[in-house]
């Protein structure tokens, strides 16, 4: 399986939105600007993301993007699945057709795989992810992580001088 931008995009715009929700939804162009992205494409991603209920949108000045759910409840692999990404290493898309309409040797093999890689995505949820990232940044002697509305386990404080 090789994630495209879309689901590295969603995975990224979505971890960013969990870090910065403590004064109300944050805009798509400030997740563009912080991130380096596409503002055009992030809008695209969050239409299939608030369709899928992962993320909450308001309209008007202070509008913008919020998380449906408390990090904890939403997987990676919710995310990629949203935008349309599929987790599937067979060269069929699972359909058992890989060779010349009929099942390849390999066919069980690459499904098996499949599996394994949406469980692990299934498995890490933006807490995780965001809880990792706030060790490393520990770790690298940065302060901040606020994670929607509040701090991170671990007792992060709110600096200025830390970016997503």
């Amino acid at each position: 399986m090789k994630l495209t931008t879309k689901g590295r995009y969603a995975v990224t715009a979505m971890l960013d939105v969990a870090m910065h929700t403590e004064n109300g939804p944050v805009s798509l162009a400030e997740v563009a600007r912080r991130q380096k992205l596409s503002l055009s494409y992030l809008e695209q991603l969050f239409s299939r993301l608030r369709r899928q209920g992962l993320v909450n949108s308001s309209r008007g000045p202070g509008g913008g993007y919020a998380l449906s759910r408390e990090p904890e409840g939403i997987s990676v692999a919710d995310i990629i699945v949203a935008v349309d990404e599929p987790v599937d290493v067979t060269r069929c898309g699972g359909k058992a057709n890989c060779n010349s309409e009929s099942r390849c040797l390999t066919h069980d093999l690459w499904t098996d795989l499949s599996q394994q890689l949406y469980d692990f995505l299934s498995s890490r949820t933006l807490a995780d992810v965001l809880e990792r990232h706030q060790a490393q940044m520990a770790q690298d002697g940065v302060k901040k992580v606020v994670m929607h509305g509040d701090a991170l386990k671990g007792g992060a404080t709110k600096s200025s001088n830390a970016t997503a």
